[in-house]
């Protein structure tokens, strides 16, 4: 006969794997391993990878690549002139602990069909929104580093526009620095990506009946040689379009000790769980310590009324 009440749903199978998941460093990461499509911009605009020390790094802006003195020609038997290596700006950025806590219930594992779904849903909360707000303020730090401008010819949405041509502009004035800046990468809205992957003379240019075109992946991953990256307009500093050395830019200054509990994948996030037995509930945080860190500004530029 059937028993009334019905006894409760209990924890097994699955929910005992996702419990053990939880307690276990090592498992977390392999999960955050998965999540491939979340990805810093920041990252990658500021590629270098910088080391901290007491909390703090110290670095130089604006080196010159060469030295003050001009090169002279020397006579037979005769000393080099010597000159002293040009030093840039020195600058002193401290860290930061940007992060973030969640609980996940008991009853939301247990009353989802696929319990690794409800630990996948926060993970991927926790970390996007750490990673929106490292990526606003690095791209801010960059967008205070950085004044070139060079004015598109017209605006990217009209049929006047010259987006390939305004790009080339942009790049040649990073180049003509002499600075050996070689500009790699494109970094602009998803509004202004569309305006560019939709514009007719980009259009004409691409190779047509490929299956890598645009009008059937959805994708431009490269133009004119440039990485193109892209963010929402409400990540930028401007909705202009940025292009940028993102070798020699700068990059982010991470504390890559990982304190006990946390564990630690290529998303740069440490992420750490504990059992709130009270509640029957996890706690689940997330948190990245760095500092941006723009230590060549001539190495980007950005294009203006676009």
């Amino acid at each position: 006969m059937p028993v009334y009440p019905p006894a409760p749903p209990g924890l097994s199978g699955d929910l005992l794997t996702i419990h053990r998941m939880l307690q276990s460093p090592a498992q977390i990461s392999r999960r955050l391993r998965t999540f491939q499509d979340l990805r810093f911009v920041s990252d990658q605009i500021l590629t270098q990878r910088y080391r901290t020390s007491g909390g703090a790094i110290l670095y130089q802006v604006s080196e010159p690549i060469t030295n003050t003195r001009p090169v002279e020609a020397v006579p037979p038997g005769s000393e080099y002139p010597h000159d002293v290596t040009a030093e840039g700006t020195a600058a002193l950025a401290a860290v930061s602990k940007w992060g973030q806590a969640t609980q996940l219930t008991d009853e939301k594992i247990k009353r989802n069909a696929n319990p690794g779904n409800e630990v996948d849903r926060v993970l991927r909360k926790v970390v996007n929104t750490i990673i929106s707000k490292v990526d606003s303020i690095a791209l801010a730090a960059v967008a205070s580093a950085v004044t070139a401008t060079q004015a598109a010819s017209a605006v990217w949405s009209g049929t006047s526009a010259t987006v390939l041509r305004d790009v080339e502009l942009a790049v040649a004035k990073v180049i003509d620095l002499n600075q050996g800046y070689k500009p790699d990468t494109l970094l602009l809205s998803t509004t202004k990506w569309a305006y560019m992957i939709s514009d007719e003379k980009v259009a004409s240019l691409r190779r047509r009946e490929a299956t890598d075109n645009p009008i059937y992946t959805g994708e431009m991953d490269v133009i004119a040689g440039l990485k193109v990256v892209t963010a929402p307009a409400s990540s930028l500093p401007s909705d202009d379009v940025w292009i940028v050395d993102s070798k020699q830019l700068g990059g982010m200054a991470d504390e890559t000790e990982v304190d006990a509990g946390y564990t630690v994948d290529t998303l740069a996030v440490q992420v750490q769980s504990e059992r709130l037995a009270r509640r029957d509930a996890w706690d689940i945080w997330g948190r990245r310590i760095t500092v941006p860190v723009v230590q060549e500004p001539g190495a980007g530029i950005r294009i203006t009324t676009t």
